[in-house]
This record gives C-alpha cells, sequence and structure tokens, in this order.
C-alpha cells in the first residue's frame, strides 16, 4: 500500500474537473472546448486518432499547459493558479524512454529522487524497486532492457514521490502483449489504492480496461463514459460475414458493399469481415441480397468498440470536410 503525505491533496469529489477548455497553437485549434470529470481511483483512458489533440488535453488538464480559455481544478487545485502544486502530485509518464541507458535501474531511480529531492530517498528508491518487481535487476543497465522493462522502470520513476494522479502517454507503445497485460495489472493495483490514471492509448483491449474513456478527434470531445456506454450511445448493429476468405476476397466483398443502402462500414478482422450499420432490417435485407450464391456465412455479432472508433473517426472527418 502507498502511503501519500497528508494534506498533499485537496479533498475533492473529483480527481480532475473541467470545464469548456481551449488551446490554438497558431492558426490550429487543437483542444476544442473540452469539459470532463475524472474521479479518485479511476483509469480514464483517452482515444483519438495521432494529432487529435490527446497529449495536449492531458497537459491542460493537470496545469501543464495554460489554456486559451476555460477554467476546472486537479487534485482540487486551480488549474490556472495552482500548477505547481498540481505538479508536485502528478506522475507524468511519455511513451518516449527518457532515461539514462549506461546507469543501472537503481541509479536512475535514485537520480531522479536526487533531482526531486524526494524526502527518505533510499527507502522510497527501495519501495519502488519493491512495488514494481524490480528489485532483482536494480544492477542492470538501462540500456539493456526489453521494452516491457523499460516501462516498469518508467513507472518506477513516475511513482517515486507517491503521486496521487499518473499521465500515462501512451506508455505501451512498442511493448510486448504479455508486458502490456502486466503493465494493467499494475495500474488496477494502483487504482485501486485510490491513485488516479489518465491513459492515451491506441489499443481497444487497453480501453475495454479503464474504467471510462473520452474518445477525440481534432481536438473535440466526440463521446464519453464506459466502454459499453459509447457502444450504446452509437445504436450501431453489426454482421460478421465469416468463410474461406482470402484478402482479395475480403477486398472485393467490402467493395461490393461500400455505399449499399443501411451499410455504414466494414471492417475486416482477420478472416471475418464486419459489416456496420444503424437500420438493422436495411442492413440484414442488403447483406442477404449481396450473400446469395457466394460462400459465405452471416451472423449477428456485438458491436464492439473497434467498429464504434472507426465510425466516430469516419463521421468525424466527413463534417470536416462538408465544413466551407
Amino acid at each position: 500500500m502507498i502511503a501519500r503525505p497528508e494534506n498533499r491533496v485537496r479533498n475533492s469529489e473529483f480527481a480532475i474537473d473541467v470545464r469548456g477548455l481551449n488551446k490554438h497553437f497558431g492558426n490550429k485549434h487543437v483542444v476544442d472546448n473540452l469539459s470532463l470529470q475524472v474521479r479518485p481511483g479511476e483509469i480514464f483512458g483517452f482515444l483519438g486518432p495521432n494529432g487529435s489533440g490527446k497529449t495536449t488535453s492531458i497537459r491542460l488538464m493537470c496545469g501543464l499547459l495554460t489554456p486559451d480559455s476555460g477554467s476546472g481544478t486537479c487534485l482540487g487545485y486551480d488549474i490556472r493558479t495552482e500548477s505547481d502544486a498540481i505538479k508536485r502530485n502528478v506522475g507524468y509518464m511519455t511513451q518516449r524512454f527518457s532515461f539514462w541507458e549506461d546507469l543501472s535501474i537503481h541509479e536512475n531511480l535514485d537520480f531522479v529522487a536526487r533531482v526531486y529531492q524526494t524526502p527518505s530517498r533510499k527507502a522510497a528508491v527501495n519501495n519502488a524497486l519493491i512495488n514494481l518487481g524490480l528489485k532483482e535487476r536494480a544492477n542492470q543497465l538501462a540500456g539493456t532492457l526489453s521494452g516491457g522493462w523499460k516501462q516498469r522502470l518508467a513507472l518506477a520513476a513516475c511513482m517515486l514521490h507517491q503521486p496521487a494522479l499518473l499521465l500515462l502517454d501512451e506508455p505501451t507503445a512498442g511493448v510486448d502483449p504479455a508486458a502490456r497485460r502486466d503493465f494493467w495489472e499494475e495500474l488496477h493495483r494502483l487504482a485501486a489504492q485510490g491513485i488516479s490514471v489518465l491513459v492515451s492509448t491506441h489499443y481497444m483491449d487497453e480501453a475495454e480496461r479503464c474504467h471510462k474513456l473520452a474518445y477525440i478527434s481534432h481536438g473535440a470531445l466526440l463521446a464519453q463514459g464506459t466502454a459499453q456506454e459509447i457502444v450504446a450511445a452509437q445504436k450501431l448493429f453489426t454482421w460478421a460475414i465469416k468463410g474461406e476468405i482470402a484478402d482479395e476476397s475480403l477486398t472485393r466483398l467490402s467493395g461490393m458493399l461500400t455505399n449499399k443502402p443501411g451499410v455504414l462500414q466494414t471492417a475486416a478482422f482477420g478472416n471475418v469481415l464486419h459489416v456496420t450499420g444503424r437500420d438493422p432490417a436495411m442492413l440484414e435485407k442488403t447483406l442477404r441480397e449481396t450473400l446469395v450464391g457466394l460462400p459465405y456465412e452471416m451472423v449477428r455479432t456485438e458491436t464492439g468498440l473497434e467498429e464504434v472508433f472507426i465510425h466516430l473517426m469516419r463521421t468525424s472527418a466527413e463534417a470536416r470536410k462538408a465544413k466551407p
């Protein structure tokens, strides 16, 4: 159990509570009227295509960047006027590994603890080594670590000052599935201790492990809630088309269905083609008519986050094209 010093974080119903945040870089509107809330002990996932404003949004919500307009609090502190207090209580982990590869794990953690003047430095470093399963590798050079172990080192460094909030910017990019699973088990252990986690990810299996999600495109929040709430809100229906489908056949079948009545989108998952629409009767009719005489089986399936986010990305792009 991580024991944080008392009275460092103000009592608040929400770890993050922001309203109407906007940020421009030059003529580019990077964050567009963002409002959301994150509760203590909640793992909140940020999803969206590259360049959608996820990283900037995270930094705004936690006082690391100043918004052009809007307001809010992070850990009970005002994001505009009390950013220094917020930074002292936040652990920030970037996608890029940024430690010294010619130093050992222990030396890296000790150096970070010295830089941040961590109280009881030796105990803090030792606890970080134990809590993240790094004790047996403490003397191993950081440069010789695999992606998964580098990730553990980065998280251990984030936890040295016992933060109340973790900001994780695509932390598992390039990490193997087993290491990703272990990392998420650690995040849930930390959340169970009351630590809030704000994490951006491109992986749908990781998104489903978050308590809440937000989907951002071109700086605008398109959907938020639990995975189940986001899927239900889109009111999409999906059929899986199965058979002995080679890549060429899959592409040809997808092309046959594009722009047909009731078909919103198609997406290949291995040797299965998922076809999604909003009108279940029209979608089924189109599929049955199209597949007559073809060696495919159609089966109703649950619409998943993958289909929903493909849909949100497409509709967002279409809306932007339609703007004068």
